[in-house]
């Protein structure tokens, strides 16, 4: 296992360091396709982000590896559950250690996401969010992980224990089922918890957007746009959910920066 960590981690470190040194060979001039519509400084300070946000995510490799190294090799997991083996019993105490790994995994993370967030995000012009913000969206994620994550456990090692040699088929179909399951849910009860959503207003976007995917053959629950500003002066755009429940998002960002033509392209 350790062999395959270091492996693991040796090869994406050295595809971060290819793409940060592909990146600062061509920083210094806009390609050709692109020349007539981006901006040298423009080209320049997406390459800059580029190459800081790869290094940063080079760190968080050696955070995970640490963090997991830190678990199971230096006894991370025996430590915990000798101090919490008698707070449950049965399964009710996997679900506790598991639960307490997963906490203690996102404390651990939450220095690196500040910094990118507040550092990194604001040195480039991106970050909107407020710090009150940054520990809601914590919280909430916790408190979502809890409640969905929780029952899922709980059912998975019950399937662990009593389904005999072939509770993997039975684990495998309950996460599979909870996976399709929980694309549905994501689109109208967990994206709101974090963002407000509004149905595109009518329009020449709106019409165009149609259009394009009644060309497409694309059905969908709705277009709608999502409050990204608050968080990120990015923009995007995606679609999610399955069935009936799928729903096309904009960025409020997006909408405000770009032309219908560059929309719809």
């Amino acid at each position: 296992m350790l062999l395959v960590l270091v492996l693991s981690v040796a090869l994406r470190l050295y595809l971060g360091f290819r793409q940060v040194r592909n990146i600062a060979v061509h920083r210094s001039e806009v390609p050709a396709e692109f020349a007539q519509q981006i901006s040298l400084a423009a080209h320049q300070k997406a390459a800059d982000y580029s190459i800081a946000k790869t290094r940063l995510g080079m760190i968080n490799i050696l955070l995970e590896a640490s963090i997991l190294l830190g678990f199971t090799v230096l006894g991370g997991l025996d430590w915990i559950q000798s101090h919490t083996s008698n707070l449950a019993e049965g399964i009710f105490a996997g679900v506790l250690l598991i639960a307490v790994v997963g906490l203690i995994g996102s404390v651990l993370d939450l220095p690196l996401s500040y910094y990118k967030q507040f550092v990194l995000e604001e040195r480039f012009g991106f970050n909107r969010m407020s710090k009150g913000l940054f520990v809601a969206d914590w919280l909430k994620g916790l408190a979502l992980g809890a409640a969905i994550g929780g029952p899922l456990l709980l059912a998975v090692l019950y399937v662990m224990r009593e389904a005999g040699s072939t509770w993997w088929v039975y684990a495998w179909a309950l996460w599979f089922g909870f996976s399709l399951l929980l694309m549905w849910l994501f689109p109208t009860f967990i994206a709101p918890l974090f963002n407000k959503f509004t149905p595109l207003e009518g329009g020449s976007t709106r019409a165009r957007i149609e259009n394009l995917l009644s060309r497409c053959g694309f059905n969908s629950d709705g277009l709608f746009v999502m409050d990204g500003s608050k968080r990120s002066a990015h923009g995007n755009a995606y679609f999610s959910g399955m069935g009936k429940a799928k729903r096309i998002v904009f960025f409020d960002t997006l909408l405000a920066r770009l032309s219908d033509d560059q929309i719809e392209a």
